[in-house]
This record gives structure tokens, C-alpha cells and sequence, in this order.
């Protein structure tokens, strides 16, 4: 058994790798389109989360197309516990380099200070609007008359994003700039896409066996092991992104990646009517995974208008919640010991 797992855990690095070479080949074509439409720096995370959250969307596409929508569900509720406290982090620790390529003049104090200087408008562009998606997600989920995932679901679902999409992008919209296309970015931005589906399709499949060999639950190895390794290469994008100095695309991706997350990669879930096996699982995770954006829009009207990002404690409070949802889900939840529903 070790031997079959270690061959399929292999698979799944490898897969995820290239779901997200495949994502990042279409970030810098939306980047482009960012500056070409004047869209603000705070909008631009909404641009860069949907080309991060592609992979997600293609393992939920590959997890209905298969039978296990387990897997995808597992992989989302995980990914977004998961990924603000670690890309919060990785930013943090990317800037603290002393002559960071493009950084402001108060850059130095910054590091001094142990502080990471975010764009006002993260909270109003992408947090709190992240939030008021969650409220949605959690009202056409948890209550009894419509738990689960229902065709109508995804309706809603996709009129919340194109609500938060249009609200992000017309907010602080300046004139656009001049930007050149070349036939190697067009082509690239195809391999990606290319990419982007088979690493997808993979991604599920090795996690099938995997969690068929240890034997748990289908959605316990999308929350702890899918969801895991999905975030490794987004950890190396973040940490690239906030060394060029774009400190603010760099800490608000995140949110722009798990919008698209609790919407549009829910809706092949959703096409096919998907019910929640385990639902003392779903609710509690859900519930961590609002908490994780409430910490994070809290932290940054700490600092009024001029002076939000994230402090040095900031960092040890996402960590403390982090480490409290993992014990909440393997101390009281309980799932390696039951697959069945809680609820």
C-alpha cells in the first residue's frame, strides 16, 4: 500500500504542478488586460484570482465528470481555510528584503516596523465583498430546504461573482494604458489552457486512489490533501509577485482566487446536483473558511486609510486559526473515523 500511495502522490505533485504552470500562463495575459482597461491595483487581484482559481474550477469539472464530487467540495472548503493565512505569510516574508524591486519610498520603514503595506482598497474592493459571497454560499447550502447543490445554486452563484466582478473592476478605473500582444503570449496563453486540463483531470484521479488507499472519505482528501498540495505553487507565485514589488496584487489575489472559488468552480457541482454527504464536515469548515477573510478585512481597517496591510501579529493570529481548524476537524469532527453525515 505505502508503494501505491507513493506513486499516485507523485502523480498528484505532478499534476498539480502543471494545473498551475497552466494558470499562471493566463495571469500575465489578464495583467495585460488590467492595465490595458485602466482597471485599479485592487481590481487587478480580481484578475489575477481567476486565472489562480482555474485549477480549482477544472478539478470541480473533473470531479462531476467523475463521480466524486467529494473531492472537489473538500478541495475548496480546504484551499480557502488554507491559503489567506499562507499567502498573507509568503507576502510578508517576501518584503522583507531591504532594496525590493519596485517598492515605495516607505518600503524601509515598513520592514523596520514589521509591516506589509496594502492598497486601501483591498478591503471595500475584495474582502468585504468576499464575505457578503460566503453569506450567499452559506444560505443556498446549510438550511434544510436547500442543502446541498442544486442547477439554480449555480445561477446564483454566478450573478454574485459577476456582481463582485463588475463592482471590482468599475471601482477606481482610470484611463488605460497602451499594451503590445505578440503571437508567443497568444500561444502560451493555449499551452496553458492545455495544461490547466490535464493537471486538473489528474489532480482528481491521483487523490481517488490515494484516499482509497488509506481509506477515508473521498472528502477528507480533497480538504487535507488536495487542498494542500493545490496551494504549493500559488505559495511560489505570491512570493514572485511580492518580490517584483506588487505587494498589493500579491496579498489580494487570494481573496480574487476564493471568490471564483465559492462560485464559478461550484457550478459543475452544482449542474449536476451534488448533496452533502457529511455535513457536521461542511458546516464547521465553512465555518473557518469565513473566518479567515473576516481576520483578514478586520486587520486591514485596523489601520485607517493610511496605513493598512498586515503586522507581524497579524500573521500569529492567522496561524493560531489555522492551527484551531485543524484541530476542530481531526478532534471533534472526527472524519478519518466516519464517512457518514453529522447533521
Amino acid at each position: 500500500m505505502a508503494q501505491v500511495i507513493a506513486v499516485w502522490t507523485a502523480v498528484l505533485l505532478a499534476a498539480v504542478w502543471a494545473a498551475h504552470w497552466g494558470a499562471e500562463r493566463l495571469s500575465a495575459p489578464l495583467r495585460k488586460l488590467r492595465k490595458q482597461w485602466g482597471f485599479s491595483v485592487a481590481a487587478g487581484g480580481a484578475f489575477l484570482g481567476l486565472a489562480a482559481a482555474s485549477p480549482e474550477i477544472g478539478i470541480n469539472v473533473t470531479s462531476a465528470a467523475r463521480g466524486v464530487s467529494d473531492i472537489g467540495i473538500g478541495a475548496m472548503l480546504g484551499s480557502t481555510v488554507l491559503a489567506i493565512p499562507v499567502m498573507v505569510i509568503t507576502a510578508y516574508l517576501a518584503t522583507r528584503k531591504s532594496d525590493l524591486q519596485g517598492a515605495g519610498k516607505d518600503h524601509e520603514e515598513h520592514r523596520r516596523e514589521h509591516y506589509v503595506a496594502v492598497d486601501k482598497g483591498a478591503l471595500t474592493v475584495q474582502a468585504l465583498p468576499y464575505l457578503a459571497i460566503l453569506g450567499v454560499f452559506a444560505l443556498l447550502t446549510l438550511p434544510v430546504p436547500w442543502r446541498g447543490l442544486q442547477p439554480i445554486d449555480g445561477w446564483i452563484l454566478l450573478v454574485a461573482y459577476l456582481a463582485y466582478l463588475v463592482q471590482a473592476l468599475v471601482r477606481g478605473r482610470e484611463k488605460g494604458e497602451e499594451v503590445k500582444w505578440g503571437q508567443k503570449e497568444r500561444w502560451t496563453a493555449i499551452a496553458g489552457i492545455g495544461a490547466l486540463a490535464v493537471g486538473a483531470y489528474f489532480t482528481v484521479f491521483s487523490t481517488e486512489r490515494i484516499v482509497s488507499a488509506l481509506g477515508i472519505p473521498n472528502i477528507v482528501g480533497g480538504l487535507f490533501i488536495t487542498a494542500t498540495v493545490a496551494a504549493l505553487p500559488e505559495v511560489f507565485t505570491t512570493w514572485s509577485v511580492a518580490r517584483s514589488g506588487q505587494v498589493t496584487s500579491a496579498t489580494t489575489s487570494v481573496i480574487g482566487d476564493h471568490v471564483v472559488s465559492m462560485t464559478i468552480a461550484f457550478i459543475p457541482l452544482t449542474i449536476i446536483g451534488t448533496p452533502i454527504e457529511n455535513f457536521k464536515l461542511f458546516w464547521v469548515s465553512l465555518i473557518f473558511v469565513a473566518l479567515m477573510p473576516a481576520l483578514y478585512a478586520l486587520f486591514l481597517s485596523l489601520g485607517g486609510d493610511e496605513r493598512r496591510g498586515f503586522r507581524r501579529w497579524h500573521l500569529f493570529v492567522f496561524l493560531a486559526a489555522n492551527a484551531a481548524f485543524i484541530a476542530v476537524i481531526l478532534f471533534w469532527v472526527q472524519p478519518l473515523q466516519s464517512s457518514g453525515g453529522a447533521g
